[in-house]
């Protein structure tokens, strides 16, 4: 699968005061990896910042003065993205102001003509309710480094956000389950061989535990067991490998 991991930096929070789009950052990713492939632009958005909004992004019109306008790298742009899966975090705000630059240019419709889209807040939300879910608090709940992150960039934050969702996402397709259910298809395969292709040579992952982390596993299941009574886990036997 192909995805675009995209971020806008644009004049003010609110397209249909028309606000522009002033920058623009793409990361491809190809079945879960980063290609190396990016799409970076500074617009000159043909208008002045709303208050605030320069202080977020540190971008100056007198930077912005010999920049492309969107108009000038629309094609550009569309041909990056054309027919993949759009990760953004907040979909709604960059949607917003990317169709609103596309509706000042005949012919060339809606971003969701051309791309499906994954909304990493709704993902998030779904995940951690009642939880902080900005990219920066995602960024500290995974363990993804934001350090760099002093202003809002397009192209930084998307790489950021490449990271945090393969991190939010990482499952059992990245640890080989895919070739398994691969392997469970394949003509012939006994449902041993679909559990455990090649079973007689297959190495099984062991994940040693160290010494502090069972103590605080010990005191976890004791604090369960005091509070409602009895705790499963530690009626099973303990099996020495």
């Amino acid at each position: 699968m192909r995805q675009i991991v995209l971020d806008t930096e644009t004049t003010g929070l609110e397209w249909q005061k028309g606000n522009r789009v002033v920058e623009i950052g793409c990361v491809e990713l190809q079945e879960r990896r980063r290609t190396g492939r990016t799409f970076h632009r500074y617009l000159n958005p043909e208008r002045e910042f709303e208050p605030g909004a320069q202080e977020v992004t540190g971008l100056t019109l007198e930077f912005l003065a010999d920049k492309p306008r969107f108009a000038e790298i629309a094609e550009e742009f569309l041909a990056f993205i054309d027919g993949a899966e759009l990760i953004i975090h907040n979909a709604a705000f960059d949607l917003g102001f990317l169709n609103a630059e596309l509706a000042r240019l005949p012919g060339l419709g809606r971003i969701e003509d051309r791309c499906t889209i994954e909304d990493t807040l709704t993902l998030a939300r779904q995940r951690y309710p009642g939880q902080r879910n900005s990219l920066d608090a995602l960024c500290k709940r995974l363990g993804v480094d934001n350090s760099q992150r002093q202003l809002h960039g397009a192209l930084l934050d998307a790489q950021i956000l490449a990271d945090v969702y393969l991190a939010m996402t990482a499952g059992q397709s990245e640890i080989g389950f895919g070739e398994v259910l691969d392997a469970a298809t394949a003509p012939g395969a006994t449902a041993l061989e679909a559990v455990l292709p090649d079973v007689a040579d297959a190495v099984r992952p062991r994940v040693k535990v160290l010494p502090d982390e069972a103590e605080a596993h010990a005191a976890r299941l004791a604090a369960l067991e005091k509070k409602a009574g009895r705790c499963l886990w530690t009626t099973l036997e303990t099996v020495e490998t």
